[in-house]
């Protein structure tokens, strides 16, 4: 198991919440994302290593930040 945590900026309400959690939730072998809108925090869980370059594409795709 492989987990990976970091910061994402620009989050403004549950809507954001959401699309990082979509997008992420598309990479392969993650099993759990808990984005937090107050604190901006983002943990994904993953049954496979975790590449941080692909977590940062989703949340980019999802028009956020990593900080």
């Amino acid at each position: 198991m492989s987990t990976f945590e970091g910061t994402v900026t620009g989050m403004t309400c549950g809507h954001c919440v959401a699309s990082v959690t979509e997008e992420v939730r598309e990479i392969p072998g993650v099993t759990d994302v808990d984005v937090d809108l107050a604190s901006g925090s983002l943990v994904v869980t993953s049954a496979d290593p975790l590449d941080a370059a692909a977590v940062r594409a989703a949340v980019e795709e999802a028009g956020y930040q990593l900080a």
